[in-house]
């Protein structure tokens, strides 16, 4: 082994070795263990979210497959029609021109040619965390068999009822000219301002007054709602009022739903543009107006002197105009949720249009009894609330896109408007006899990506064919995903699978959190806390991050912001952390919360046990190496108090790492298996070993089962470590493995370890504990008085039990050398003036003459304490001032309160160093 870790070195050449072995594919064994990886879309690359939960299924693959299990993770891309398509033509437009003047055969080519030359980046950052995916069954949504799969499905659920074509409200980007998904909204606050209006009565007798923060909407309003328990209106329900600028009558209603605090009191109703209105308009059968073309531009619908404008440009004209006829009673500023799509930008409008939808509502009984039932377990367990909530208030799922790349739908029309689908024309007009001079055009959108991807869990595996992996592997063993898609995919692939294979697509939905940054604030580009995790594996110097963060930016002045905030929170740029860091900090931050705070510090922790693990196992290889390790079975193997000790400690690691992983619960795992490794194996059994071995006094087998252990508790955790840790594990194996008598041509394909109850010895376990007790209590002495390390001190004990005399005289060297003590005494009479530490019933003294100058060191502590006292003052008065913590972002405020905290602790500490000195 070389003398430090080079995590850069080793993971691409062990990465490349399993690959090109096989060892990815299933390798057989007594039980299938399966998961599908949710398709990341081809255009991406890896953001922070991602690198979690490919940690998370790595490490559960890894896990199965060494348990035993025949495991399959099957990998696969989603087509991502919207983000794809924007990708291409950003490159078209570059070139002076679009997909139109290039037509939709030549178009999907272009995409097909991009998607062949670049959309292999997220592959290649997948096996840069290691992930142990099946390449060799790589999927992408718009593979031939999957999308027979997916038009299949379509024709037949089409066929059966369950899909139709209809005229609803939908989100509608403007500037993309597409339905999108609530998923594809990101709703922001922004200020804004709210307008009130007069509206006067038909019959002249007054007005009411409504408020809103969209005035271009009130040119399709088709009534004014009031709530019926609100008694300042209730003469008005059933009346008329005159739509100021349409020239319309329109009704006042009551409804349960009007807010009476919200504005006014008084609801304008837009039902076509608006969701809430329009299902109050769909229970008091109000008309629906479309006032807005696909770009938002106003419609024909609307009166003359607005038709054309752009929808913001109508909104300053109509406030002028109310204004001008002296119905603009006043404006507001105010704080609302604006809704932006996610790739365009642009505001999303609620737009009346025709689509193509599944009837949810049949589907969801079935899923929810799926969970009800047992079937499939949520974990947390009161995601199932979520999941519940969402599907017992389903609405029909609008499925159909109007983008050019994407499964295309597979229905045509003839003139008449008549609907066919079938799998191709020449199959429509057989099974309909339609003859040659009837027309069809085939409808120009394509399914939505959520449509397809519902299909994933058997789709990948060979579906509608009966494949012997579909029989296998499905249903698969857990879903990993994140809260946000529960609904957008979780549920969607419970519903049509049910009703497809008439099984479940899973048996259990891991639900992780979002990663935050170490302010739990959300990631994004423009704050400039976005990370990249190939960039904490591989460390990237500033300007080039700057770089890549601002690529691409279509905005300048958002590319000036983020390359501020870039050089704000990386002025260094950030350091090369390898794989296994990256993952290990993943690991140890999945509880079973939300939100996981990422902080760059915690990498940097884990960074450090990489060197740990390193050095450690370096120190065991130069003391094993060419010596007698009782591997043969032959000679005798003689297990010193420490031996048993750390062989005991490592079985009862082995259960906690099973029962957390079985739990779901990484951060109890990597807790176990951090502190077993850094702690109690590198801290205490190597230096507990190190007397064994250098004791002229020690017997051949003694030395021997020191070896012995050395290396085969080595071994045995490089395995357990290894889901979590894969590459240094593998590099370290490979040299400890023949030491331990073990062969195998990889760490990643030997057997996890289990635990044995039987080789805990409880007696060791307890002598070990108070060594180290003992060795701890002399530690703080030294510590707290400033005694340096290379000083050796006098331990003097007194009162204790005979027990305590006892492990004395059994561990007097391990104590002498990790203490660092000049000698041992039991006192009989009055104590010197001393530091004393309790273990027990057995009291610790450390004399201090000669050791340090009291006086010198109470100067020392005065001052500390004064320097303490001033800054706890001031902290106090801080967090006394409301202006402060109620203003103050509450990330900082508990900062704060943290830093009082640790300070008051300090201080006290300091008072009971001083008490005991002044004693002394």
């Amino acid at each position: 082994m070389d003398k430090t870790f080079q995590p850069a070195d080793i993971e691409s050449r062990w990465y490349s070795h399993w690959e090109s072995s096989g060892y990815f594919a299933p390798q057989g064994g007594e039980a299938p263990y399966s998961i599908m990886i949710p398709p990341p879309n081809v255009t991406g690359s890896l953001h922070m979210g991602h690198g979690f939960q490919e940690a998370i299924m790595d490490a559960l693959i890894r896990y199965h497959r060494m348990a035993g299990d025949d495991t399959l993770w099957q990998v696969g891309t989603d087509h991502a029609g919207i983000a794809t398509q924007m990708v291409v033509e950003r490159q078209l437009q570059a070139e002076a021109t679009d997909r139109h003047e290039l037509g939709r055969d030549a178009f999907i080519e272009r995409v097909w040619q991009w998607k062949a030359e670049s959309g292999g980046n997220i592959t290649r950052q997948l096996r840069r965390l290691g992930s142990s995916l099946d390449w060799s069954r790589e999927r992408f949504t718009m593979d031939d068999g999957f999308s027979a799969a997916v038009q299949d499905v379509f024709i037949r659920l089409y066929r059966e009822g369950l899909i139709y074509r209809g005229q609803r409200l939908v989100n509608w980007d403007p500037a993309l000219h597409t339905a999108i998904s609530d998923l594809e909204v990101v709703a922001e606050e922004e200020q804004g301002h709210l307008w009130h209006f007069r509206y006067p009565l038909s019959d002249g007798s007054g007005h009411v007054s409504v408020a809103t923060t969209r005035p271009e909407t009130m040119l399709g309003d088709s009534a004014i709602a009031v709530n019926p328990d609100d008694p300042r209106f209730a003469h008005l329900v059933g009346q008329r009022v005159r739509l100021p600028l349409s020239d319309r009558d329109v009704p006042v209603i009551a409804d349960d739903y009007v807010d009476p605090e919200f504005g006014t009191g008084c609801v304008k109703i837009t039902p076509a543009h608006d969701f809430n209105d329009y299902a109050m308009g769909q229970r008091h059968d109000l008309e629906l107006i479309n006032i807005l073309n696909a770009d938002a531009s106003i419609s024909e619908a609307a009166p003359e002197p607005y038709r054309g404008m752009d929808r913001f440009t109508a909104r300053e004209q109509i406030i002028a105009d109310m204004d001008r006829l002296g119905l603009l009673e006043k404006v507001e500023a105010h704080a609302l949720k604006v809704p932006r799509g996610d790739r365009s930008g642009v505001v999303i409008e609620p737009w009346l249009t025709r689509q193509w939808y599944v009837d949810a509502r049949k589907l969801a009984g079935p899923a929810i009894a799926a969970v009800e039932n047992g079937d499939i377990r949520f974990v947390p367990k009161q995601w199932e609330n979520t999941y519940f909530a969402w599907m017992r208030d389903i609405q029909d799922w609008c499925i159909s896109r109007q983008l050019w790349w994407g499964h295309r739908i597979p229905a045509w029309y003839d003139a008449g408007g008549n609907i066919y689908v079938g799998q191709s024309e020449d199959a429509v007009r057989e099974a309909h006899k339609l003859p040659a001079e009837t027309l069809l055009h085939r409808d120009e959108d394509v399914l939505d990506t959520w449509f397809s991807s519902a299909l994933w869990t058997f789709g990948t595996l060979g579906w509608p064919e009966e494949t012997p992996e579909l029989a296998k592997f499905h249903p698969t063993s857990v879903l990993v995903t994140g809260f946000d898609i529960i609904f957008f995919w979780v549920a969607r692939m419970i519903m049509m699978t049910l009703h497809l294979r008439e099984e479940v697509p899973f048996h259990e939905v891991y639900v992780h959190g979002l990663v935050r940054d170490a302010e739990g604030q959300k990631m994004s580009k423009s704050k400039g806390n976005v990370l990249d995790p190939i960039d904490l594996i591989d460390g990237i110097d500033l300007e080039s991050l700057v770089s890549k963060r601002t690529a691409g930016m279509m905005q300048p002045q958002l590319a000036k912001s983020i390359e501020h905030a870039t050089r704000k929170h990386y002025p260094d740029g950030i350091d090369a952390y390898g794989t296994d860091a990256l993952r290990f900090t993943f690991y140890s931050l999945a509880s079973t919360g939300r939100d996981i705070k990422f902080d760059i510090g915690r990498i940097e922790g884990y960074r450090n046990f990489c060197n740990k693990i390193w050095n450690a196992a370096r120190y065991v290889l130069m003391n094993t190496e060419g010596e007698d390790c009782g591997q043969s079975g032959e000679a005798p193997v003689e297990l010193h108090l420490v031996d048993r000790w750390i062989q005991g400690r490592l079985q009862e690691t082995t259960a906690e790492v099973h029962r957390a992983i079985g739990n779901y619960r990484f951060d109890l795992a990597a807790q176990a298996l951090y502190d077993f490794i850094w702690n109690e194996y590198c801290d205490w059994y190597l230096e507990l070993s190190k007397p064994v071995l250098r004791d002229p006094q020690a017997s051949a087998a003694a030395l021997r089962g020191t070896r012995q252990t050395l290396i085969r508790v080595l071994e045995t955790w490089l395995r357990l470590l290894h889901p979590f840790m894969p590459f240094i594990t593998e590099e370290i194996w490979q040299a400890v493995a023949p030491l331990a008598a073990v062969s195998g041509p990889s760490i990643m394909l030997q057997p996890l370890p289990q635990a044995d109850d039987d080789r805990v010895d409880k007696a060791a376990n307890a002598e070990i504990e108070w060594l180290k007790s003992v060795i701890l209590g002399v530690r703080t002495i030294r510590g707290e008085m400033g005694v340096g390390p290379g000083v050796k001190v006098p331990l003097l004990l007194r009162n204790g039990t005979a027990q305590d005399r006892q492990r004395l005289d059994d561990n007097a060297a391990f104590l002498t050398q990790m203490a660092r003590l000049e000698r041992i005494e039991w006192l009989s009479g009055e104590p010197p003036a001393a530091a004393t530490s309790v273990v027990g019933e057995l009291e610790l003294l450390v004399p201090l003459a000669g050791l340090i100058d009291v006086d010198a060191e109470l100067a020392r502590l005065d001052r500390e304490t004064g320097k303490l006292s001033e800054e706890i003052t001031r902290l106090e008065k801080k967090l006394a001032n409301a202006g402060f913590t109620e203003k103050a972002p509450a990330a900082v405020v508990d900062k704060e309160r943290g830093k009082l905290d640790q300070h008051r602790q300090t201080l006290e500490k300091l008072a009971r160093q001083r008490a005991s000195l002044a004693g002394a």
